[in-house]
């Protein structure tokens, strides 16, 4: 698994790639109340925004950490999105993405991720 400084994830198995926001994130936005996850067959570039994410707090763009063809958006999250809540790093991922290049660069691991975080 690896991080952004926006607080995006991504697990890439393969040419699959998937998505979601840490719990760090999940934690500062708070009760999470509307999730909106992208369609298949749309395309994204790293640095895109390409969903969004509202809670009681805030209303947040999500943005890919990679790009590629989005292969699956999780439709689950529309009529349970508090599942982002409860496991952000899990069954609350936000989209599959075939990705065009599978290069890590600029995306931090977990252990340089916290590192990240004691410095905000």
């Amino acid at each position: 698994m690896h991080f952004t400084k926006d607080h995006e994830w991504v697990r890439l198995d393969g040419d699959v790639a998937t998505v979601g926001i840490s719990k760090h994130a999940a934690d500062a936005l708070g009760d999470v109340v509307f999730v909106e996850t992208p369609d298949a067959g749309k395309t994204v570039s790293k640095g895109d925004s390409f969903a969004v994410v509202e809670s009681v707090k805030a209303a947040s763009d999500v943005y890919a950490p990679v790009s590629g063809e989005v292969i699956e958006g999780n439709a689950a999250l529309a009529s349970a999105p508090e599942t982002v809540n409860a496991d952000p790093e899990g069954e609350g991922w936000f989209a599959k993405i075939r990705v065009s290049d599978a290069s890590t660069d600029g995306l931090m691991d977990r252990a340089a991720y916290d590192a990240f975080l004691a410095t905000l």
